[in-house]
């Protein structure tokens, strides 16, 4: 035997090539689909369509500006809610919990002199202890999160309305009222606010252990028991820290506002859901995520705010939002349901695989 075959004898057999991936073409085209970026796609129509019929008023940077601050707040919601539900736990209460921030960060600062800090402190923990209601109310009362969290929302808003007398609480100190009036590089502090949130949560979801938690226990809360996983305390924590970024939102928004008003609550619910939803559709194939809804949420407002100042109805953000929803509901389940199929035929195929290697030539049968 020659030197160079003891060689390859001492060596082995080569190693097998690694599979490849799909190609660069191939991922590029993934990403830019429509079912990937679908709200993007809307967007660009929209704004060709209103910057044709209404140039003037949709074109002007005021128009953006006014658009892309007012949003912050329907922004931070709708990333709460996404913890939520990325759980498994639809909280219906989250408009409430907003106007629970709103009017008890204007009464701790007014009724009760306490400093803004500490009434931003205490302002986050009432919302988050609303959130603890909802989970120990799901987790150890058994019942489910649309009637627990519609029950508490309904106890939410009546506390409003006791603590305020169902007035606004005006005279907020105007160190306070700088929070939603500060401008940074030509944009207000409530929209860093919410884009810091929206990073702090996003990198939770995605690259934490937590963050896998709370997506095993809403794709799957037995398998994820079955696993491991404590999800009941998931499920709590999770309506915690959605409770808790309602009233940091609803705060903001009394800070913008000037004054805490007990009736600015329930209007954040649909388009907060809206926006949830329509994001799920994007990016990640029916799982809720932090950037599709982000962009959900202007995406939605730039088709109110088109409408709007080409002269349409007041009734009209109601009936987008509400048609919204209902269309963003349909392509998530759609999206799920697509997913499911897949992993179906993948299975299937495997399986077909498998027996057709199991009885290899010669062998008995």
């Amino acid at each position: 035997m020659s030197e160079v075959q003891q060689v390859a004898v001492a060596e082995g057999p080569p190693p097998a090539a690694a599979p490849q991936g799909p190609s660069l073409a191939t991922r590029l085209r993934r990403t830019l689909s429509f079912r990937n970026i679908s709200a993007i796609y809307i967007f660009i129509v929209m704004f060709a369509i209103f910057s044709i019929w209404v140039p003037d008023t949709f074109l002007q940077w005021d128009t953006w500006k006014a658009l892309l601050d007012s949003q912050a707040v329907t922004a931070l919601v709708a990333i709460g809610l996404v913890v939520s539900l990325s759980s498994g736990a639809f909280d219906l209460a989250i408009g409430a919990e907003l106007g629970l921030g709103a009017i008890f960060v204007a009464w701790f600062l007014v009724e009760q002199g306490i400093p803004i800090v500490p009434a931003i402190a205490l302002t986050i923990a009432v919302g988050a202890a609303a959130g603890l209601v909802n989970g120990l109310l799901v987790v150890k009362a058994k019942i489910d999160s649309f009637i627990a969290t519609l029950g508490v929302s309904s106890i939410l808003l009546a506390l409003i309305a006791w603590v305020s007398d169902s007035q606004q609480i005006l005279g907020l100190p105007e160190g306070f009222q700088k929070i939603g009036t500060t401008e940074i590089l030509g944009l207000t502090l409530p929209i860093y606010i919410m884009l810091a949130v929206g990073l702090v949560v996003w990198y939770v979801l995605e690259r934490t252990p937590t963050g896998r938690r709370i997506y095993a226990t809403g794709g799957n809360i037995e398998a994820a028991r079955l696993a491991g996983v404590r999800v009941n305390m998931v499920v709590v924590g999770s309506l915690i820290a959605c409770g808790a970024i309602a009233a940091l939102a609803g705060l903001v928004l009394s800070a913008g506002l000037g004054n805490g008003d007990p009736t600015v609550g329930p209007a954040y619910l649909l388009p907060a859901f809206s926006a949830a939803f329509l994001g799920s559709t994007q990016f990640r194939g029916g799982r809720f995520n932090i950037a599709g809804t982000i962009i959900a949420v202007y995406v939605l407002a730039t088709g109110v705010k088109g409408l709007q100042l080409a002269g349409a109805p007041v009734w009209i953000p109601d009936l987008f939002n509400g048609t919204a929803l209902l269309l963003a509901v349909g392509l998530a389940k759609w999206e799920l349901t697509a997913g499911r199929a897949g992993a179906v035929r993948k299975l299937l195929r495997l399986d077909r695989g498998g027996e057709g290697k199991a009885a290899p030539s010669g062998s008995p049968s």
